[in-house]
């Protein structure tokens, strides 16, 4: 397994690739990798010759106030797993490596960018394109993978590919849960025992909603109250949203849409926690 830290190495490592008619996969994180990441480096693995695991703690995409500063950092540890993970080559880049002295380009994507999580982080997405968009430049993969517990961020990425004409296809992967239903994330790690169980309130709301569906619910303002019901009883917490929406368009969703979003983000002790299903509104009763 390589590592480099500079654009002009992956770029010689990317190039001998290339030269061996090798398609590339990307993974792109922003390092504490837990299992969700490698379900993404995994399928990476099975679907492209050469996989190229980008860590770098972006800052553009974290607001004032956020948790930047204390972001779990396992730098050790995230390079032994992408080493038994059989991961080609980690692009571990520093701050001054994507944003130079100078550095004055943003990438937008409006009408997505402003919803949900979009709401309550104001920037955050411009800063997930930005980085994602330098990250695609110069690593050039054919396919980049995400996952679908970040739902609107994938939603993002994929418009910002095809209005800006990339050639990468973006792979959107399952969830990977904890046994409680939590959906994995780095941030869990700021939780105690006792908020980590609390947390399966979010997967469990979600499935309550979606057997609301399947019974036949079709208002989605009844979905949502069902949701919060479930959240609100497990304990103390603060909800930031829950909502039903169209998942191409985060829209509000209607009957017209063939599939509902459901998608939660509830703050439980330190962790901002977002999680989100897909319900097919036209399947089995």
């Amino acid at each position: 397994m390589e590592i480099s830290r500079t654009i002009n190495e992956i770029r010689r490592l990317l190039g001998t690739a290339r030269q061996a008619k090798q398609t590339v996969g990307l993974v792109p994180t922003l390092g504490a990798l837990h299992d969700g990441h490698m379900s993404l480096i995994e399928q990476a693995r099975k679907e492209t010759d050469y996989v190229v695991v980008s860590i770098f703690l972006n800052p553009t995409q974290f607001g004032a106030g956020e948790d930047l500063n204390k972001y779990p950092k396992r730098q050790r540890q995230d390079l032994d797993l992408c080493q038994n993970a059989e991961v080609d080559a980690v692009f571990m880049p520093g701050t001054e490596q994507m944003y130079p002295e100078g550095y004055c380009t943003t990438v937008t994507v409006k009408g997505l960018s402003e919803k949900l999580c979009g709401a309550s982080r104001p920037g955050h997405f411009d800063g997930v394109c930005t980085i994602v968009a330098k990250l695609f430049n110069i690593i050039g993969p054919d396919v980049a993978y995400f996952g679908q517990k970040d739902a609107q961020q994938a939603l993002i990425i994929q418009r910002m590919v095809q209005d800006l004409d990339m050639p990468i296809e973006i792979r959107v992967c399952p969830t990977v849960r904890e046994p409680n239903g939590l959906a994995m994330s780095s941030r869990n790690a700021y939780l105690s025992e006792s908020q980590r169980n609390r947390a399966g309130c979010l997967y469990q709301g979600l499935l309550k909603g979606k057997q609301l569906i399947r019974s036949g619910e079709r208002n989605p303002e009844h979905v949502i109250k069902a949701l919060k019901e479930v959240v609100n009883g497990a304990g103390p917490s603060e909800i930031d949203y829950v909502a039903v929406v169209d998942p191409q368009t985060l829209e509000p969703a209607t009957q017209a849409s063939r599939t509902w979003l459901l998608a939660v983000a509830v703050r439980i002790g330190p962790s901002r926690l977002i999680d989100n299903i897909l319900v097919d509104i036209a399947g089995p009763e």
